[in-house]
């Protein structure tokens, strides 16, 4: 991807499975805030992605192979800045283990702690920053939802006026 005069950026039409990988990776790497083709890299990103086997990125940065600057982190749950962020306050919450949480639409009956789990720390995150005035808590389920990493993660968003609806 490169970034073009006018804030513009021109992205690489993913084409073949092999280029997914180039799409997700680019999309996580780069950041052009609010502009209409950033929304289109994110819908690029989740349209791109497939739930794979192997270890995602978001279990990577569990694993610490990848760097990242963590905010929390207690036995279950682990959150930190997101790369490419979407507001002043953008934070990644995920759950330790997967267990089968590739999406929202995969939970079960027996995901229930973890989800509350999730939730419990995007309030003490919320709190940690500073955003008693308020924030936003997105879970991106699905490539129409535009989820682009299957392993559940919930954004949580804060740091200036939200705007409704969401998009």
């Amino acid at each position: 991807m490169t970034r073009t005069s006018g804030a513009q950026a021109q992205h690489p039409p993913a084409t073949a499975s092999g280029d997914r990988l180039a799409v997700i990776a680019s999309h996580l790497s780069h950041s052009w805030l609010g502009t209409p083709a950033h929304m289109a890299g994110e819908k690029e990103a989740a349209l791109a992605a497939e739930p794979v086997d192997g270890p995602t990125i978001v279990e990577k940065s569990i694993g610490k192979e990848i760097p990242s600057q963590v905010v929390y982190e207690d036995q279950k749950v682990l959150a930190f800045r997101d790369i490419s962020p979407q507001a002043p306050i953008h934070i990644i919450i995920i759950p330790k283990v997967k267990d089968g949480l590739s999406r929202l639409l995969k939970a079960e009956e027996r995901h229930v702690e973890v989800l509350g789990n999730l939730l419990y720390a995007a309030k003490v995150v919320a709190k940690q920053e500073g955003l008693g005035d308020g924030f936003r808590i997105v879970i991106n389920d699905g490539p129409e939802g535009c989820q682009s990493v299957y392993h559940l993660h919930v954004h949580l968003l804060g740091g200036r006026q939200m705007n409704w609806p969401p998009g």
